[in-house]
């Protein structure tokens, strides 16, 4: 009988607790099929059925259940065992590498990051922020920060922050003097500040309603590839402007800009901060996932 390891004990707990296997996917940052494929991969080796599924729920097998009540006792003792070898704040040292895009470095800088800074003085942070996805393990980045899409599959992933939605925004001036914009193909009659994408290409905007997804290569004069100054450019009435919600709420708030096509924009999962989980966490990684878990 082959034995289950701490990650895949641990990921059948959390199913068995929400009695979901969206949710303990998203609560253990993996997708639900590699979270299905663990279960299956135990059920096989060990012999037994642990969960009882149907399309409507999940909950546990009798065998399931006195699996669960017998290890998580000894899951709790060794995580206290194992947090008493952990070094304290004091003993913490080091450089902590993390890559991201800059609306993830900004959400860490507005959040854990002046907390961990202050508990832990000696580990110097250093945070990139890179519009291109790259290889973290090849430039020696300890974690990177992008959209939980675009995470790696390889990758362990702890989402970060809300759910995020792109907004078309455009100022009142620019919409005041432009036919009314009710479906995603009107954009084409009108005057769009284009996306250019790290890869060099332009991105077309995505829409979705009502389980319809629409995909749009908006025209317009202007391109540019940092979404601040997307967020500046519509304001000054050059067009809409396609950007992720926080770009543009203090804008919107104060009446530079006005949303147009809101039932087209709903919300998707948002950032993720991710690292290998092939290798050992290095100890300053772990304390700094433990505080934005915390947020």
């Amino acid at each position: 009988m082959k034995r289950p390891s701490w990650n895949d004990l641990n990921a059948l707990a959390e199913i068995a607790s929400r009695r979901s296997f969206r949710e303990a996917a998203d609560a253990l940052g993996v997708t639900r099929s590699s979270l299905s494929h663990t279960v299956r991969a135990m059920e096989r080796d060990l012999g037994v059925r642990l969960l009882h599924r149907t399309t409507r729920s999940v909950s546990p097998t009798l065998e399931g259940e006195r699996l669960i009540t017998r290890v998580l006792p000894l899951m709790s003792a060794l995580d206290e065992v194992l947090s008493d070898l952990a070094p304290s704040a004091e003993q913490l040292r080091g450089v902590l590498r993390i890559n991201g895009n800059e609306g993830g470095i900004r959400y860490l800088l507005s959040t854990v990051v002046p907390r961990f800074v202050e508990r832990y003085p000696q580990v110097e942070l250093d945070l990139v922020t890179d519009g291109a996805l790259v290889d973290i393990i090849e430039r020696g980045f300890d974690a990177g920060v992008r959209l939980t899409e675009a995470v790696p599959r390889d990758m362990v992933a702890v989402p970060l922050g809300p759910a995020l939605r792109f907004l078309a925004v455009a100022s009142p001036r620019y919409l005041a003097g432009h036919p009314e914009i009710t479906e995603p193909q009107a954009l084409h009659r009108h005057r769009c500040i284009r996306q250019r994408l790290p890869s060099g290409k332009r991105y077309r905007w995505e829409f979705a309603r009502d389980g319809k997804a629409v995909s749009v290569d908006v025209p317009g004069q202007l391109t540019l590839d940092n979404s601040t100054l997307m967020v500046e450019a519509a304001i000054d009435g050059l067009g809409i402007a396609y950007v992720p919600e926080p770009y543009a709420q203090a804008a919107i708030a104060e009446g530079r800009l006005a949303a147009v096509l809101l039932d087209w924009c709903p919300a998707e999962p948002g950032l993720a901060l991710y690292y290998s989980g092939h290798r050992q966490v290095p100890a300053a990684l772990r304390a700094f996932i433990d505080m934005l878990k915390a947020v």
